[in-house]
């Protein structure tokens, strides 16, 4: 497969969500976005509205995060966030699931938190990836988290936060898509920082990236 610098940016969400970004380093992040034409930006909430502001009319999304990084706040909590940061102006939202009850094996309450996330973001119509922690689950975990993904109604599953012990592996990504078929898409992020490696995941299946090294990986592609 050979992607060029414009295809390739189609698939990318531009990733800013250092908690020591500042909004200088939020605007360069936006207006590479806008320069290479990624498919989103993806900040911290607090950022939303600036960013949403600086993107109006670009065609470019504004993402962001709900529960980030741990997955380990409350349903209610999770839901009041989403909402805001609709009001706000995201476009794309990436929830972390409940990783301990999900190991515990408590699929009704990872699929509830899911569900309820998934019906806030979908009344305003915009869109809800999960984000599952590949690394720290086992492959049956990932199928089950999977699987709860698709119940709970959500539009994307993803691998990783990249803030937990690795990222995105070649190998979960193609487990994933083997998991939900067509029925959602997947996304990988966490350690992605080269043209090669972004090929190799959209190989295995992902539908979409999320990389902070976005402009490093579109200076490797053709134009």
């Amino acid at each position: 497969m050979k992607l060029n610098r414009s295809q390739l940016a189609k698939y990318l969400d531009h990733t800013m969500l250092k908690p020591e970004a500042t909004a200088t380093m939020i605007d360069q992040t936006v207006q590479e976005a806008i320069k290479y034409r990624t498919a989103s930006v993806c900040v911290n909430p607090y950022w939303v509205k600036r960013v949403h502001q600086e993107l109006n009319g670009t065609g470019v999304n504004t993402c962001t995060v709900i529960g980030f990084p741990l997955g380990a706040t409350s349903t209610a909590s999770k839901v009041f966030e989403a909402r805001q940061a609709i009001k706000d102006g995201a476009d794309e939202l990436d929830m972390v699931i409940n990783i301990g009850e999900l190991k515990a094996k408590h699929d009704d309450a990872v699929m509830a938190d899911i569900r309820a996330v998934a019906d806030a973001v979908h009344q305003e119509q915009r869109i809800l990836k999960v984000i599952i922690e590949t690394a720290l689950l086992t492959d049956e975990e990932k199928i089950r988290a999977c699987k709860l993904t698709i119940a709970g109604q959500a539009d994307f599953v993803k691998t990783s936060t990249g803030f937990s012990s690795s990222g995105a592996q070649v190998a979960d990504v193609e487990l994933m898509r083997q998991t939900v078929g067509d029925e959602i898409k997947v996304k990988a992020a966490g350690g992605i920082h080269s043209y090669n490696e972004a090929l190799a995941m959209i190989e295995a299946g992902a539908d979409r990236l999320g990389v902070s090294a976005s402009v490093k990986i579109l200076n490797e592609a053709q134009e």
